[in-house]
């Protein structure tokens, strides 16, 4: 990764990451081929919803019967946390349009999210609409592409978790955390640790009394707040 924000340069800094979408995607298509949805149903759903936990949820709501209006709000809760995204992301396109900027949004990911964070230490704080439209659309086609390869090879995979694709996301995030810290130069390596160490354990004790998703906002604002006050100190 290096300074230039061209559409080609979004290209090129995404592609490591479409690793985690390509395991991930072929998981969430197999899953959905057992549970009976056709290849076109899961390619609108993917070009549609775009959220890859939100996509398994779906799935296995729609197998159980579940209500419309059910699986709406749990979609929403699922993915309420792009809402603080969106707004990390958005104080770099104040100048730009409305459409652009919610094109932008529209297509931001947890994955193109912490690449754009990665990619703020290399241009002195700057991002451009190409650049992150390039990251975005990569990794748009991806998802939707491997979920209807994972589809169409469902019927010959019945496990997908016994080749490791459920870790794919984990390992690829476990990844863009260590590029952040590495490459952060604003911030001290002990206070970047001790953020991380505290919403980890932030996570683990919300995750006792409040859903996951939710407690990952939670631990979230905390975060930031914990941040502060040591980057005060």
């Amino acid at each position: 990764m290096d300074s230039s924000l061209t559409f080609r340069a979004g290209i090129k800094d995404v592609i490591p990451t479409v690793f985690g979408y390509i395991g991930v995607g072929l998981a969430m298509g197999i899953v959905a081929n057992t549970s009976h949805l056709s290849v076109w149903a899961v390619l609108l759903m993917s070009l549609i919803v775009y959220a890859g936990s939100a996509q398994f949820i779906i799935v296995s709501m729609l197998l159980a019967g579940s209500p419309i209006s059910a699986i709406v709000l749990s979609t929403f809760l699922i993915n309420s946390r792009m809402i603080l995204m969106s707004m990390s992301v958005a104080q770099y396109f104040k100048k730009e349009s409305l459409l652009q900027n919610i094109g932008l949004g529209s297509l931001l990911t947890d994955e193109t999210f912490a690449l754009s964070m990665n990619k703020l230490n290399q241009t002195n704080q700057q991002l451009k609409t190409s650049w992150l439209h390039a990251a975005n659309i990569v990794a748009y086609l991806v998802w939707a592409a491997a979920t209807v390869v994972g589809c169409l090879l469902g019927n010959l995979i019945t496990d997908p978790n016994q080749f490791g694709l459920d870790f794919a996301v984990v390992g690829m995030f476990i990844g863009l955390l260590y590029l952040q810290i590495i490459t952060d130069r604003s911030k001290s390596l002990p206070t970047q640790l001790w953020v991380v160490l505290f919403v980890a354990l932030a996570m683990y004790f919300l995750m006792r009394w409040v859903p996951g998703n939710l407690a990952l906002i939670f631990a979230t604002l905390l975060g930031c707040g914990f941040g502060m006050v040591v980057d005060h100190k």
